[in-house]
């Protein structure tokens, strides 16, 4: 009687930049996953126009990237209330000496949503890609872009792991329409690379043709890291 052939584990393609490549690759191995990491974009800080402390009520922070690559100007809005998409930004916030009145975990226009009412003049510190808002009634939003994410060349590791069956995590829209580029211009199979998208509005950037694409049940590291250890074990052999 014949063994049956070992399972060998689903590739796992963490692609978002550094740091939080290296974070989601650590968190990513903790659960077992055949994570590895080759990030498609290098974040950069942009020279940016500060606005008067006095003309803003609060922040509003989608990346913890705003924090890392602000600069010295984020110091004249310490002790400012904050708003931050998620608990990694709230952390770098506290860390900047700002006051966070709210963590989100359903993105930022759950946050605008709701506003405490004496927060009226937001000030927005964002990259040069970024989701639209709407805002609300009597509720202004001045913007500043404090950060980039330059794309990278595909590494040769990425182009070698993608020649078989993988699945890729895609934590922005701009990661989802860079990845299906490279995979394009390399000839990819898409057939052959499932993807799982932190969010419906990611997905919708990647395209069609993969051999699986599914969104995260909260866009936030964790859940995006729970649908891929149930991706991987649905695609296992023998299962």
């Amino acid at each position: 009687m014949s063994e049956a052939p070992a399972r060998v584990p689903l590739r796992v393609l963490v692609l978002r930049p550094e740091p939080g490549a290296a974070a989601t690759h650590a968190a990513a191995r903790a659960r077992g996953l055949r994570a590895e990491a080759f990030p498609l974009f290098a974040v950069r800080p942009l020279a940016w126009q500060p606005v008067p402390p006095g003309d803003v009520d609060a922040l509003l922070l989608g990346s913890a990237n705003a924090l890392r690559h602000g600069g010295a100007a984020l110091a004249a809005y310490r002790g400012l209330p904050a708003y931050a998409v998620g608990e990694t930004t709230a952390l770098a916030a506290r860390a900047a000496g700002l006051e966070v009145v709210a963590a989100g975990a359903g993105g930022l226009q759950t946050l605008v949503e709701g506003l405490a009412p004496r927060h009226r003049r937001l000030l927005r510190l964002a990259g040069r890609e970024r989701v639209a808002l709407t805002v609300p009634p009597g509720v202004s939003v001045t913007t500043r872009e404090v950060y980039a994410s330059e794309p990278l060349a595909p590494s040769p590791g990425l182009l070698a792991a993608l020649s078989g069956p993988a699945l890729a995590l895609l934590h922005s829209g701009e990661a989802a329409a860079r990845f299906a580029q490279v995979c394009e211009a390399a000839a990819i199979d898409r057939s052959q690379v499932a993807l799982a998208a932190i969010g419906p509005r990611v997905a919708a950037r990647a395209g069609t043709g993969w051999a699986a694409l599914r969104c995260a049940a909260a866009p936030h590291d964790a859940a995006l890291l729970a649908l891929a250890v149930e991706m991987c074990q649905e695609a296992a052999p023998g299962q």
